[in-house]
């Protein structure tokens, strides 16, 4: 549309120009230099004319858009500087939030070195008593294991000692006993035995 109204314009001041007479060769001094200055001043009013009459139709062509170009480009700088605004208020808010945080970091960081140290007094205490515990438990399993040796030393040891006295006995009984006294036992064993 605007390239339709320059064309026009173009067209308009093209046979305005034809029409003019042409220009013709100075033949006298005085004369001819007044026909020169009217002439200059049709020019220049034509000119004017012509540049008004362009300079309407596109104002009255671009108008529109330009002003709905500059209402739209108003409106976008205005969000932008709201949206600048907002991002300013947010980032001072976080810069707020960061520097509260930093002031209270040595605190939290005493708190977790009491904390871990709490933690690690507890965990050695734990430790002890796990250890004691097991100390306890490994004593007692080996006192049981150390009298457990000692009945079976000492079942071993009376086995060993009727062992030795049965054999003693027995060789004693060998040698001192007779074959009478051997028949004797036994006619009082089957006498014991009858009653």
């Amino acid at each position: 549309m605007i390239l339709i109204a320059l064309l026009a314009c173009l067209l308009a001041a093209a046979p305005a120009r034809a029409a003019q007479p042409a220009p013709t060769p100075p033949i006298a001094g005085e004369a001819h230099e007044t026909e020169g200055q009217g002439r200059g001043i049709v020019d220049v009013i034509a000119r004017a004319v012509n540049f008004a009459i362009f300079a309407g139709l596109l104002v009255y062509f671009l108008r529109s858009p330009i002003r709905k170009y500059l209402t739209d480009r108003g409106d976008q700088v205005r969000g932008d500087l709201v949206s600048a605004a907002e991002m300013r208020q947010s980032a001072a808010a976080q810069i707020e939030e960061i520097d509260r945080k930093m002031k209270a970091l040595p605190g939290e960081l005493e708190t977790l070195r009491a904390q871990g140290g709490e933690a690690i007094a507890a965990e050695e205490a734990r430790i002890g008593a796990a250890a004691a515990a097991e100390r306890n438990r490994l004593l007692e399993q080996t006192r049981r294991e150390i009298d457990l040796q000692v009945k079976v030393a000492e079942r071993e040891l009376v086995s060993h000692a009727a062992d030795l006295a049965v054999g003693v006995a027995s060789e004693r009984i060998k040698k001192t006993i007779t074959d009478e006294d051997q028949k004797r036992l036994i006619d009082r064993y089957v006498q014991q035995l009858k009653s």
